[in-house]
């Protein structure tokens, strides 16, 4: 195939704007925010299944508190039943000995019951004061999840807006090469992992990295100079200085 200097020389170009429009795909998904916001997300994750958790500490508590607060109520109605009949004087020595026992027994009892009632409560108010601190914690992360997420958004967005531009400009340029010059590049692009030229520095393809034959050296050097070569090792247009 014969071919002007200077195209190769723009294909070359567009080979470099084709390395950078991988380079900005590929930093766009490496971005260290990825990493970042998938720590958040599930570090969210637990911290919703506490927030699940708390909740049913609260409301079991809660049900704890209102059962000691009940269990207490009918106790102390009875101790004053007692209490008034002793204090009315009607009843016999035997009956008023039997009051007397069962009285301080209700009041034991009370006091037994208010102590679980009080462990009720201080069980109640931890776990809310839990609750209120997962609350707070779950609100701070999401915070921070919204923010690298808006900062991921945004540095995916400019490099996208930079390969746009940078395809655009490919396009410009490759619009003004030989159609028949581009479409050898993008065969020999599509099986060579992006690189479908390359230069030829000293006796070493610059594509695929080896050295050429004293053979190949010599007849790259031997070619005319509107004529296309290929590397003998990898096939991708060659470039001569």
């Amino acid at each position: 195939m014969k071919v002007d200097s200077a195209d190769l020389v723009k294909l070359l170009e567009i080979q470099e704007m084709d390395n950078a429009i991988k380079a900005a795909k590929h930093k766009a998904s490496v971005l260290p925010v990825h990493q970042t916001i998938g720590e958040l997300t599930r570090q969210r994750t637990q911290l919703l299944d506490d927030h699940i958790a708390a909740k049913t500490a609260v409301l079991d508590a809660g049900a704890a508190q209102q059962r000691a607060e009940a269990d207490v109520i009918p106790v102390k109605e009875r101790l004053a039943r007692n209490q008034a009949r002793v204090d009315a004087g009607e009843m016999d020595p035997k009956a008023l000995s039997t009051a007397i026992e069962e009285i301080a027994h209700l009041k034991h009892r009370i006091a037994a019951l208010e102590d679980a009632e009080l462990e009720a409560m201080e069980a109640s108010e931890s776990a809310n004061s839990h609750l209120a601190a997962v609350i707070e914690a779950v609100k701070a992360l999401e915070s921070e999840l919204r923010e690298q997420v808006a900062a991921r958004d945004e540095a995916v967005a400019q490099l996208a807006q930079e390969a746009k531009q940078l395809g655009q400009a490919r396009a410009e340029l490759g619009a003004q090469l030989p159609g028949a010059l581009m479409g050898l590049y993008e065969k020999i692009a599509g099986r060579s992992g992006g690189v479908g030229v390359a230069k030829l520095v000293g006796h070493r393809c610059a594509g695929c990295g080896l050295e050429a034959t004293v053979a190949d050296y010599n007849a790259y050097l031997a070619a005319p100079s509107d004529e296309l070569i290929r590397c003998q090792e990898c096939d991708r247009v060659l470039v001569r200085s």
